[in-house]
């Protein structure tokens, strides 16, 4: 029964449509975030530097899901953290709002980057809506190992078991180390 569980449980969590699998390798960017309202230039290679990375994909920023996901990631930062993991949360918002929603709702406990179209195309994130004359994002979680390969994926617009699915993928990985 257990395994049965698992089983379905993983496969929920990768979404039919997704462009990232499991093992394969993350596009690796630069781009522009915020953590605590200060802006600063954020590149995926560094951060995996330190150990795996949650790269969390959210719609829009100060939107209600978005915020509760923000405020959840937030309360869970040192779960994270004891399993060596860093999250940063990802949007094709620009940075200026970005830092604001990383003081108010991030709590600036981890980054939030902006999205430009070319990471929004190479992690196969476009929800293909718009929000106030720009593209949004889907809602989809990566967790990406320290060699820069996809661990796992949760593809899903509810924002309620992002947090905890990504905790426990990142657990996981901890554990085969």
């Amino acid at each position: 029964m257990r395994a049965v569980l698992g089983f379905l449980l993983a496969m929920a969590a990768v979404p039919a449509a997704a462009a990232l699998r499991p093992g394969a390798p993350a596009p690796d960017f630069t781009t522009r975030g915020a953590v605590a309202g200060k802006v600063f230039t954020l590149h995926l290679k560094e951060q995996l530097r330190h150990g795996p990375v949650v790269l969390y994909f959210f719609p829009a920023a100060f939107t209600s899901g978005c915020s509760a996901e923000a405020r959840a990631f937030a309360e869970k930062i040192d779960a994270f953290r004891a399993a060596g993991a860093r999250v940063i949360g990802m949007s094709a918002d620009p940075v200026d709002k970005l830092a604001a929603f990383s003081k108010a709702e991030c709590a600036g406990k981890f980054p939030v980057a902006s999205a430009g179209p070319a990471i929004v195309k190479g992690y196969d994130v476009a929800l293909g809506r718009q929000m106030e004359g720009r593209d949004i994002t889907s809602r989809t979680s990566y967790v990406i190992g320290r060699d820069g390969r996809v661990v796992f994926v949760h593809d899903d617009m509810n924002p309620s078991e992002h947090v905890a699915t990504t905790l426990a993928a990142v657990r996981e990985l901890q554990n085969r180390r």
